[in-house]
């Protein structure tokens, strides 16, 4: 039996998402960090860069897709399977400026063999409702702990 196979789901999640992070040069350059995992969910935050804004002064809206898209990967992946995104969309509600603080909190909808959606409800540091993204992923080969025995 490999370690994975005897932790919690909460364990696994983290253990997954410390795996997924190593790796994730994407979310780290951006000055993102994971502030609650658990099993089927994820939580990130960044703040918003003067590097960030468009030609209104705002948070150019792919950053918060990025965001968002990131925190529906640590969530989907939070089984110890390996999933990938399939189909993605998002709604911007407000603008983020500048200066600002946006979490993104993902949260399972629906898994079922290898589909599952996840919603992701992006905030800023006011609790002001951003946007919302959901995220399709589908399950492909392969763990991030290694192999069941």
């Amino acid at each position: 039996m490999t370690d994975a196979a005897r932790m919690t789901a909460d364990e696994l999640a983290s253990a997954s998402a410390r795996a997924m992070w190593d790796d994730d040069r994407a979310s780290q350059r951006l000055g993102m960090t994971i502030d609650k995992i658990a099993s089927g969910a994820a939580t990130l935050s960044m703040a918003v860069t003067p590097e960030m804004t468009n030609g209104h002064g705002t948070c150019h809206g792919g950053y918060i897709f990025t965001l968002a898209d990131s925190a529906f990967a640590f969530a989907c992946n939070s089984y110890n399977q390996r999933a990938v995104a399939q189909h993605c969309s998002v709604t911007y509600l407000a603008p983020a400026f500048q200066g600002d603080r946006l979490t993104a909190a993902a949260s399972e909808v629906s898994r079922h063999g290898r589909d599952g959606i996840y919603d992701v409800r992006i905030t800023n540091q006011r609790g002001e409702h951003i946007a919302e993204f959901r995220g399709h992923s589908r399950t492909v080969k392969g763990t991030h702990l290694g192999q069941p025995d």
